[in-house]
């Protein structure tokens, strides 16, 4: 039940948002692809997937912020007041509490992936900077501002930052193989057809 939500939650997002992202990541592929022939370096299929996957996840996450919702419940600043108002199994549990979270589990992993740091605070700082921001704008584009919402970007953040370091720490007991660039591009693009296949099916 859970991941059909997130699954239409997912939908959702890109059904208003696909004609920018589609945009965007032709844009970023062409300048990608030649600044790589210009310069002559080598193309990586899992590290450009990557990096291509944080530009669509920039680009929804902020589509997500700045849409104008309708919202009732006005401003808070007490922390967990909202988190303590949702019935747990409840459908606004799963969006504002597990939603929340969710949303900012990838930045945790790209926090981790680019400032290559095993400091819990920079990724804690970092998404705190970046989730006050968006709450802050929201304010002033007509929506509310939710400290909660904070607590939860940041506890999902620092979760994504949790499970890179993990990944980060076990690598060394993953045999050769398994770590070959070839095998990290074939199991990079099997991951997003996965991803593909289960947002259309």
């Amino acid at each position: 039940m859970f991941i059909e939500k997130m699954k239409d939650y997912a939908i959702g997002v890109l059904s208003f948002s696909w004609p920018m992202v589609v945009i965007s990541i032709i844009v970023a592929i062409s300048i990608r692809i030649a600044y790589l022939i210009i310069n002559k370096q080598k193309f990586v299929i899992y590290e450009e997937l990557f990096k291509l996957f944080f530009l669509v996840y920039i680009l929804c996450l902020f589509q997500v912020v700045t849409y104008r919702d309708v919202n009732l419940t006005g401003n808070n600043f007490i922390p967990f007041k909202e988190i303590l108002r949702y019935s747990i199994g409840s459908s606004l549990f799963y969006k504002n509490v597990f939603g929340n979270m969710i949303l900012f589990l990838p930045y945790g992993i790209f926090i981790s992936y680019y400032v290559k740091t095993d400091k819990w605070y920079t990724a804690f700082i970092l998404a705190f900077i970046a989730s006050i921001s968006i709450e802050c704008i929201q304010l002033l584009i007509g929506r509310v501002f939710d400290i909660d919402d904070v607590i939860l970007n940041v506890f999902g953040a620092l979760l994504g930052f949790g499970l890179y370091r993990i990944f980060y720490k076990i690598q060394d007991k993953i045999p050769n193989l398994l770590t070959r660039e070839i095998i990290l591009d074939i199991l990079s693009i099997m991951l997003l057809g996965g991803l593909v296949w289960f947002l259309v099916v």
